[in-house]
């Protein structure tokens, strides 16, 4: 009766966590979009970054995880969205976090020249923006770390190492897996990513499906946890980027 108990206040405490995760997800609004680093704000906020092919759902995720069919637009031709796109989370009087959702990357439609300006654009964001403390890496879960994934994640890999920056990849559209398919796509992504961690790094990875709303819950918490964790910039390191 008594581990019945605790299982139960342990289920309690992780629903009114979710809860209250998912209340501060949904305060996510529009704040404004760049097209180049220097055109993004000084903030002294922590910055999370939402990264991923152009098919791979990044858009669709942010719209679940802050409960908005529309804030995150998805454009009708992948690839052709080339701005960064910050929302603002917390009380409007007094904002706790920015997102960033970063244009997709990888989809052949692209006139060369761009890929390799944004290519650029994004290799200096997650290598110098002194406000990113976490990335949210999104990988379909059918088809795995692509080379171009890989080259992303070693743009951000010094700073995951030293534990400056979190990373979560999300494996998206798990629903079209089986649950066998599921775990051996677990297991994939955890042998790659245990090359980027270390004793200081915050490195982990979830099944998602924005469909089923796998995952949702739990994504949503981790990063609420990652804000209560990064504070704000000391006035020194403020970003100028």
């Amino acid at each position: 009766m008594a581990e019945q108990n605790k299982t139960s206040t342990t289920a309690d405490a992780g629903a009114a966590a979710a809860k209250r995760a998912l209340a501060w997800t949904h305060t996510a609004r529009f704040l404004t979009t760049a097209s180049q680093l220097d055109q993004l704000p000084a903030t002294e906020l922590p910055e999370i970054a939402f990264v991923g092919r152009s098919n791979a759902g990044k858009s669709t995720a942010i719209n679940v995880l802050t409960q908005q069919k529309r804030l995150a637009f998805a454009s009708k031709t992948p690839g052709r969205t080339q701005h960064i796109n910050l929302f603002e989370l917390g009380p409007r009087d007094a904002p706790d976090m920015l997102w960033a959702d970063l244009p997709g990357y990888g989809y052949a439609a692209v006139e060369r020249g761009a890929k390799l300006r944004w290519q650029k654009v994004m290799a200096d964001y997650l290598e110098i923006r002194r406000s990113l403390s976490g990335v949210v890496l999104m990988i379909d879960a059918r088809l795995g770390f692509t080379p171009l994934d890989r080259q992303l994640l070693e743009f951000v890999a010094p700073r995951v190492g030293t534990g400056m920056v979190a990373l979560l990849v999300l494996l998206t559209k798990a629903d079209k897996l089986t649950r066998s398919e599921s775990a051996l796509a677990l297991a994939a992504a955890q042998d790659v990513l245990a090359g980027y961690s270390s004793e200081t790094s915050d490195v982990g990875v979830a099944l998602f499906s924005a469909l089923r709303k796998t995952g949702v819950a739990d994504v949503a918490t981790a990063l609420l946890g990652w804000r209560e964790r990064a504070g704000p910039l000391e006035p020194d390191t403020v970003a100028v980027t």
